[in-house]
């Protein structure tokens, strides 16, 4: 941890768009955030993406730094509620998903599998993605290239490859966990 003064000091700087103290600020907390998170996930990438999601935060409204005053505090909190949003949503989209696939088997029985019904889970394993990973995805499917979605969304390059890596993974896995079977035919093109 910092000493409160660095801390405001550095918390100044970054709010002057200094990116050196924004990168000493991040090697300075990310790996205790990380920690927590993953003690609350249990998953390297959604801790890896959680944590992202909160610099981004912090850069974003770096303006606004320099009034706190505990700063190591006030970024644990951040960190937690973004933690447990994350984990919120994906209970959501977990019963969403539950929820498409009770359809689906019913049409099935029924034998009346649809291709929208198809589409329709595809796109729920979409939705489950984490959300840089799912702009990733989308970004993608629209045809960019991986140097325009690094761009748009301002990560690197080697970023993109990882989080399409990663969404592609774990749109699989969904498709090959249960009523996604009938989409692996139609969600080749995808991949």
């Amino acid at each position: 941890m910092l000493h409160p003064l660095k801390d405001n000091d550095m918390l100044l700087a970054i709010a002057h768009d200094d990116e050196r103290a924004f990168n000493s600020l991040f090697y300075e907390y990310h790996q205790q955030l990380g920690r927590f998170v993953f003690s609350v996930t249990r998953s390297k990438e959604l801790t890896e993406e959680i944590i992202q999601d909160v610099f981004v935060k912090l850069w974003e409204n770096r303006a606004a730094l320099p009034a706190i005053k505990n700063f190591s505090a006030y970024l644990f909190i951040i960190t937690r509620n973004h933690t447990l949003n994350t984990i919120r949503k994906q209970v959501q989209e977990k019963e969403k998903q539950q929820q498409l696939a009770q359809h689906y088997e019913q049409a099935e029985e029924a034998g009346t599998v649809a291709e929208d019904t198809r589409y329709a889970l595809l796109d729920s394993a979409v939705d489950q993605l984490p959300q840089q990973q799912r702009k990733v995805y989308l970004l993608r499917q629209q045809g960019l290239k991986n140097a325009d979605v690094a761009y748009e969304l301002d990560l690197s390059v080697n970023s993109v490859k990882k989080y399409q890596q990663w969404a592609m993974q774990t749109i699989v896995k969904l498709i090959k966990a249960g009523p996604f079977t009938g989409l692996i035919i139609i969600s080749s093109r995808f991949f």
